[in-house]
């Protein structure tokens, strides 16, 4: 059944996806909609308008903030964050891409979903564009004493900052600067999230044209998945927006790119600090244009060279870039990326020096030019179309929505003109691929056709410079002076004005029943969890989950850890990062690497250790072997994993070099992207013994252990050493006991367990000692972390409980609550950071604050402070605590993959987290009170007992005199 608005343009079922495609046009605008049709209650959104910024002003992403602060029929100042707290969704954002701007959400609950679908539509079409939102999302002047023009004058805003922490990631800004000679003369030139040095120049006015032109229903694209059949949603879209356009001729399209006749060679800079070396700090990166995405059957052919050439350690390029001396690592940027209209592929190196910039290129086209003259074996071509077949038929959602995935994979396409329909079924081109594959010309002429003989290529230089840092600090100070200098007193007036209207704006009570919602009569009375089946292997324990997993097989090892030494425990993520990237079974690490790229979606190994749910003191320790594949492969799956636990060769020591040197330009590199949590760790090391491993392990103080190995291992006799040490671990740990973890769908169980009893076996001894964390060591109050960012990152902690206290449910809504309440007042809109919040955190038994993209340090500290303060003197509508706890619950309940979910579940179980240890904990936080709030804030979070931690620049810090100063 189609509304009479739309007219149906076609139906195509998708057996793999179980799912049909439906595709629809709005009769007068020619607004499409695009709707996935499955049994399936999770439902989906989405909204997605072309947008083509012609500068680095960051327009289009201003405008996605700016959209979402109040609109004709929701006239409040924050309706998005306000219906975060008022809703069960399962997913809220807004994404920008470097053409498409998009307004996602997804939910379980349909009357949430109705309610969600009518801020957002309102919001994209009608918004207010408030001029004291576009100052607050985007940027102003404003004085440092807001009204006092006699202090320094400063840019402001959310954006600003958000783009200034994120082009402090240099892969961030090799990408940026990359795309921009591939792309000289079109709209992928700019950077669409913003310049900070460009954003400044944007005004109220040009952000409004651009909602005026790109945010019509002619160039909109609404996406839906799930159970609500199309005709539901497209007469809420005509009622609640369309009804009221006319069709708007539009001429947004992206042309080709002009093409190079000869490639370019260019070099540019990214700051280090200047206490750093920048011997081996350089990026070094090939970038080639090809062809339009709109063209299915050549962008899964270019998708599958790339694969070939860089899929794992085994691949030509991938091989050569790992093992040359010329760099540490092949660069993050690595790989075949369909996110613009035209394709691009890039491989290089980090860990390099400028002078090495020929030599990498001559590396580069000295493997090209043997793959098009030898070709590759069809193992590899095969083991690529596999891996493809593989990611197509999988069931994502443990992160992100799978409903939510497939209307992206249908979106960039579409944009632009292609088919959505080959995008989501691809089985068919696949089938095509493999038979093209069979030619023996096959890769080597798409090597010659797309590479070697492709002019539009750009080989850009990103290397360290320690001045530019402060110089561009100091042409910031300068721009502004210069600003000042020229301000009349009555535009001086005019910015102390602005700035109070805004404070005003920020500060206003809005009526939040303008907004639906959904309410604790809502939430489902009942935590689904899935059950799991106990049935051994011969002698060895297994637990069974039956899931619809669209024909994969999770397999998982599960060995308890013995007593470690410290030294063994400071090894273990390292031989567990190690583990299933070398050599098994007699096999050397390359044909390992072929061989599980041929069967299997990929193994990994991790540590898990989790404190207790009466004592967070109280620990327990795991390491996980785990794999998936294909039904028809899960008893190759089963011996490789087998392999890889039982006889792992650590006697390859070049590689295990490689590894170490790409693991710490990985940490390194997630400085910038994941400095809240890094903050977050260092605060609360102090306070119980997991969260002192998190920062042993993951956080600052393993990554500058890890810097420190890396750096031992260039002496041979290091390195041996390291590689013994591994020996020992992986010996030592073939006794440890184990039990076995299989997801699968229920039918193919028999056939997994006879593959299992063909080759695992228990050959555990009771370990004479169990594992055990010390009580941590007692850290300094208050700690800055010195690293390369033009923001802040951070993080205030207190010892609180273990999860099974009666105050645990307490204070897990007390997180939500602050953030609701007070801390995105402060902290974001008023502060100016991209983010930040308020959590409990279990595993730990702490409360922790943390800012995220932060142009502040000490006033973000005190707010948090103030935050208590607040929640003690204010009076607090009932509302308030029903949001903060239906918060708390939607984030219980929210849904993963269906395998996820079931290991998701068999973990909680091994570490106390039963399903009814979790349902009860559930049903306490739907009690909780204000007073409760109240009382614990009073009793657990007490000023002498926090730890803070920040992640700074140089120049910050050193203002911090009292503060515990790292270098990192």
């Amino acid at each position: 059944m189609t509304h009479p608005a739309f007219q149906h343009l076609r139906s195509h079922p998708i057996p793999a996806l179980r799912l049909e495609f439906q595709e629809y046009r709005h009769r007068v605008t020619g607004a499409r909609h695009l709707h996935l049709a499955a049994d399936d209650p999770h439902n989906a959104f989405m909204v997605a308008f072309l947008t083509v910024p012609q500068d680095s002003t960051g327009v289009a992403h201003i405008l996605e903030h700016t959209a979402l602060c109040g609109s004709e029929r929701y006239p409040v100042r924050d309706p998005f964050f306000m219906m975060i707290r008022r809703s069960l969704n399962t997913f809220m954002n807004a994404f920008t891409s470097s053409d498409w701007t998009a307004y996602p959400f997804a939910s379980q609950n349909k009357k949430d979903f109705n309610n969600l679908l009518e801020v957002y539509l309102d919001a994209a079409f009608f918004p207010l564009l408030d001029p004291r939102d576009f100052a607050q999302e985007g940027h102003r002047l404003e004085f440092a004493r807001s009204d006092d023009p006699t202090s320094e004058l400063v840019f402001k805003g959310v954006v600003f900052n958000e783009m200034k922490g994120a082009l402090s990631s240099p892969t961030q800004r090799l990408g940026q600067d990359l795309h921009g000679r591939l792309f000289p003369t079109i709209t992928y030139h700019h950077n669409s999230g913003g310049d900070p040095e460009r954003i400044p120049d944007l005004t109220h006015e040009q952000l409004k044209a651009f909602h005026a032109r790109h945010y019509h229903p002619s160039n909109a694209l609404f996406l839906t998945f799930g159970d609500i059949p199309a005709a539901e949603h497209q007469d809420r879209f005509e009622t609640l927006a369309l009804h009221r356009f006319q069709a708007l001729p539009l001429d947004l399209a992206i042309p080709d790119e002009r093409r190079y006749t000869a490639p370019l060679v260019a070099l540019t800079h990214y700051p280090l600090d200047a206490s750093e070396d920048p011997q081996d700090q350089t990026h070094i990166v090939l970038g080639w244009l090809l062809g339009p995405i709109t063209d299915p059957l050549a962008t899964l052919r270019a998708r599958l060279l790339s694969d070939v050439l860089l899929d794992n350690s085994s691949s030509p390029l991938r091989h050569a870039l790992e093992t040359t001396e010329l760099g540490e690592a092949p660069s993050p940027l690595c790989g075949f990326d369909t996110s613009t209209r035209e394709a691009t592929f890039v491989c290089g190196l980090e860990g390099s020096n400028p002078e090495h910039a020929e030599a990498v290129e001559e590396l580069v086209f000295e493997v090209l030019r043997q793959v098009a003259a030898e070709g590759v074996p069809q193992e590899a071509v095969d083991a690529a179309l596999h891996q493809l077949e593989l990611s197509e038929r999988e069931i994502t959602g443990d992160g992100f929505p799978y409903g939510l995935r497939l209307l992206l994979e249908a979106l960039t396409p579409t944009m632009h003109g292609g088919d959505p329909l080959s995008a989501l079924d691809s089985d068919p081109l696949l089938e095509q691929l493999r038979g093209e594959s069979r030619a023996s010309d096959f890769i080597p002429d798409l090597v010659r056709r797309l590479l070697l003989d492709n002019p539009h290529r750009v080989r850009l230089t990103m290397a360290p410079d320690p001045e530019l840092a402060a110089n561009q600090a100091a042409a910031e100070r300068q721009r502004l002076a210069a600003l000042r200098a020229a301000l009349a007193e009555a535009d001086q007036a005019r910015i102390v004005e602005q700035a109070r209207l805004l404070a005003e704006r920020q500060n206003q009570p809005d009526d939040p029943e303008l907004l639906p919602k959904v309410g604790l009569a809502d939430v489902p009375l009942e935590l689904k969890i899935p059950e799991g089946v106990a049935r051994p292997v011969g002698d060895l324990p297994a637990t069974w989950y039956a899931q619809g997993t669209n024909g994969m097989v999770y397999l998982q090892a599960v060995l308890d850890l013995p007593a470690l030494e410290p030294d063994e425990l400071d090894l273990l993520p390292l031989f567990c990062a190690c583990l299933t990237e070398v050599g098994s079974a007699g096999r050397d690490y390359r044909v390992t690497q072929a061989r599980q790229a041929a069967v299997t979606g990929g193994l990994s190994a991790r540590a898990l250790v989790r404190g207790g749910v009466d004592d967070v003191h109280q620990t327990r320790g795991v390491l996980v072997l785990a794999g998936k594949a294909l039904a028809r492969n899960q008893a190759a799956l089963a011996d490789l994993l087998w392999e890889t636990l039982t006889d792992a060769r650590f006697d390859e020591p070049p590689r295990l070099r490689e590894l170490i040197a790409q693991l710490r330009a990985h940490r390194e590199e997630g400085i910038t992207d994941h400095g809240h949590l890094l903050a977050l760790a260092a605060a609360s090391a102090g306070l119980s013994p997991v969260a002192a491993l998190n920062h042993r392990w993951d956080g600052l103080e393993g990554l500058k252990n890890l810097k420190t190995l890396d750096d031992a291992l260039d002496d041979a006799e290091a390195l041996a050493a390291f590689a013994h040490r591994l020996e020992r671990l992986r010996d030592r740990l073939q006794s440890a006991p184990r039990q076995l973890l299989a997801v699968s769908e229920a039918e193919r169980q028999t056939d997994i367990a006879a593959a299992l009893a063909a080759r695992w076996q228990d050959a555990s001894a009771a370990a004479a000692e169990p594992f055990a964390l010390v009580a941590p060591d007692a850290q300094p109050p208050r700690q800055g972390f010195r690293v390369n960012t033009q923001v802040n990152f951070c993080a205030k902690a207190y010892p609180t409980v273990a999860p099974n206290h009666p105050d645990a449910p307490a204070l897990h809504v007390l997180g939500d609550f602050l953030r609701n309440g007070y801390l995105h007042r402060t902290i974001r809109e008023q502060g100016g950071a991209y983010g930040g919040g308020a959590g409990y955190h279990p595993d730990g038994g702490a409360f922790r604050f943390y800012s995220y993209r932060d142009p502040r340090l000490a006033d973000t500290l005190a707010d948090f402070d103030r935050a208590l303060d607040w929640l003690q003197t204010h009076d607090h509508p009932a509302r308030t605590l029903e949001e903060a706890i239906l918060g708390v619950v939607a984030a219980i309940d929210k849904p993963g993959s269906p395998a996820g979910e079931a290991i998701g579940a068999f973990f909680g179980t091994l570490f106390g987290r039963t399903p009814d240890q979790r349902r009860a904990y559930r049903q306490r936080v739907l009690g909780v009170t204000l007073a409760d709030l109240q009382r614990v804030a009073a009793v657990y979070l007490q000023p002498e007992q926090a730890r803070c931690a920040a992640l700074s620049d140089a120049r910050t810090l050193a203002e911090r005199t009292d503060w515990t100063i790292v270098a990192i």
